[in-house]
């Protein structure tokens, strides 16, 4: 029985000693605790536990003003809260956002107004630490008087030029109605645009406000007229329970082209002379046509990457094979990168036929006189007819009053613009592709879109939208094109 004992002793501390070790010895950090594998995925957004003060507070005090706000998660470090964080009625001085472990910490800098309702909204910055699962449009709440406001807005900004969307920009309402506030204050209430083009104002003072749509460049005024703008051209009356008629739809355009970047050849010319070397001094010229073949629907244009100076219209044929000349009309643009010359023929032009372009050496001259440093000719030929397709558009419920005109675009560049002025739209040859189509409303009547302007005339831009199946394909080889084009 002692000896049973003694050996039963012996095997519990054997046991107890190696218990003891295997935990020390996965504490030294030899050895590491894995969690069990599988179970689903975390989809959730953090949930709100609580908020000191809480959510909807009435009479918060004035200055001081600190709020906690915790969630049911750890949660990452909010994104750029100065920019992606709104708290309306735009305060003076931003709050300080900060976040750890669970809890957001908002330490309010500026005196508040009395009886006013504040909105301090998170937009997507509020994210778990595990999946990254976003609280979209968390929005904390609370008043300096005894109520809460109960104002409401919603509506839509679409770009006037496409019927996009650009969810960068921002709306803005402002007290004062006179134009020169939303150059020079800052507004009252801020609301950023969903992937939609959407955007809603909730808890804000009922009464009227005049509301814009622009790029936020930080301070939130409107002084830039190349850059993308929205007005509603009258005073708008935000309610408490609006209908859907109140729905706020804004236009946006750019009134100016983009402005364009100033660049020096100094840099290529001190380098040049370091090394000993002499530019060389002559036009380099470029023509449209592709893989030495001319398009039978459009012009042949010459370019050159100097501004000309002077032409001779004299030193410029177009011929036969034979060299025999054909008439053709010539005429000069010019883009902002290159001087442009169209030749014109007969449209379109004979297909599978051969032709020739004698271009004389002093026919182009620069602002510098410096010329081709020799005559040429180019040789080429126009394209067959069943590289092409027919394109046939049937048009429905398309509003002959309002003057449509009809675009196809490529890449987002309007490649052609028909005038719409009966129910049907038919192109014997018209070039494969895919396109999107867009409808012009042109209020001048002048074939092209036209933005807006704001101060002094109020003239809103001309509405691009587009019909329910916005998408068509052509195809060639003589393909029968056929689409049913629906407003």
């Amino acid at each position: 029985m002692k000896r049973s004992a003694a050996i039963l002793r012996h095997l519990v501390t054997t046991l107890l000693f190696l218990g003891v070790g295997s935990l020390l010895y996965m504490q030294n950090g030899c050895a590491r605790i894995v969690p069990p594998s599988g179970g689903p995925k975390d989809t959730l957004p953090p949930v709100l536990v609580r908020a000191l003060p809480k959510d909807s507070m009435l009479r918060m005090p004035l200055t001081g003003a600190r709020i906690l706000i915790t969630f049911d998660e750890y949660i990452q470090q909010l994104d750029n809260a100065t920019q992606n964080v709104v708290m309306n009625p735009i305060p003076k001085i931003l709050p300080i956002y900060e976040s750890k472990l669970k809890t957001i910490s908002v330490k309010i800098k500026d005196t508040l107004e009395p009886n006013t309702t504040y909105s301090i909204n998170f937009g997507n910055t509020v994210k778990d630490v595990d999946e990254g699962n976003v609280l979209k449009n968390f929005t904390y709440i609370f008043s300096t008087g005894s109520v809460l406001d109960s104002g409401f807005l919603y509506g839509k900004v679409r770009l006037a030029k496409n019927n996009k969307v650009d969810s960068s920009m921002i709306v803005v309402l402002h007290r004062h109605s006179d134009d020169s506030a939303v150059a020079k204050e800052t507004p009252r209430y801020m609301a950023r645009l969903d992937s939609m083009g959407r955007f809603r104002f909730r808890h804000i003072a009922t009464g009227t406000y005049s509301i814009y749509a622009l790029k936020d460049e930080g301070d939130k005024k409107y002084r830039d007229k190349s850059a993308l703008f929205a007005f509603y051209d009258n005073s708008i009356t935000v309610q408490s329970n609006p209908s859907p008629a109140d729905s706020i739809l804004l236009y946006a355009y750019a009134e100016e082209g983009p402005k364009p970047k100033t660049t020096s050849n100094n840099n290529k010319v001190n380098n040049n002379a370091k090394k000993g070397k002499k530019e060389e001094k002559k036009l380099h010229l470029a023509t449209s046509l592709q893989g030495g073949k001319q398009d039978l629907l459009s012009n042949l244009v010459l370019s050159y990457d100097q501004p000309i100076d002077s032409v001779d219209s004299t030193l410029l044929h177009l011929t036969d094979t034979l060299y025999n000349p054909l008439p053709y009309t010539f005429s000069r643009g010019t883009d902002t990168t290159r001087e442009k010359f169209t030749i014109q023929y007969q449209m379109p032009w004979p297909e599978d036929t051969y032709f020739k372009l004698i271009i004389g050496r002093k026919f182009a001259v620069d602002t510098s006189g410096v010329s081709l440093l020799k005559s040429d000719t180019i040789a080429f030929k126009t394209q067959k007819e069943s590289e092409y397709g027919s394109l046939l558009l049937r048009l429905r419920n398309f509003d002959l009053k309002r003057h449509p005109v009809l675009q196809l675009v490529q890449n987002d560049k309007v490649v052609d613009s028909i005038r719409v002025t009966g129910p049907e739209i038919s192109r014997p040859l018209y070039h494969p592709g895919d396109y999107e189509i867009r409808v012009l409303y042109d209020a001048n009547q002048n074939g092209t879109w036209d933005p807006g302007s704001f101060f002094g005339i109020h003239r809103q831009p001309e509405i691009v939208t587009q019909p329910q199946k916005p998408k068509i394909r052509v195809r060639g080889n003589g393909w029968e094109n056929e689409y049913d084009v629906i407003l």
